[in-house]
């Protein structure tokens, strides 16, 4: 039989065995996920609206 060893004073690899263990049962991945978006095109924005004109004073 195992002695018991709380979590905090598992080893790193023991951790991620336990760890691994309990994951199994959920029902969600835990994986962060991203919304797919309707913008496929990015247009940029002109930077100045008189950029084709010359304006200048005399």
């Amino acid at each position: 039989m195992k002695a018991f060893v709380p979590y905090e004073k598992m080893s790193k690899k023991q951790k991620r065995e336990y760890d691994r263990m309990r994951r199994g049962t959920w029902q969600l991945s835990p994986v962060t996920r991203i919304a797919e978006t309707d913008k496929k095109h990015y247009s940029r924005k002109t930077k100045h609206k008189n950029s084709g004109r010359d304006d200048s004073l005399p």
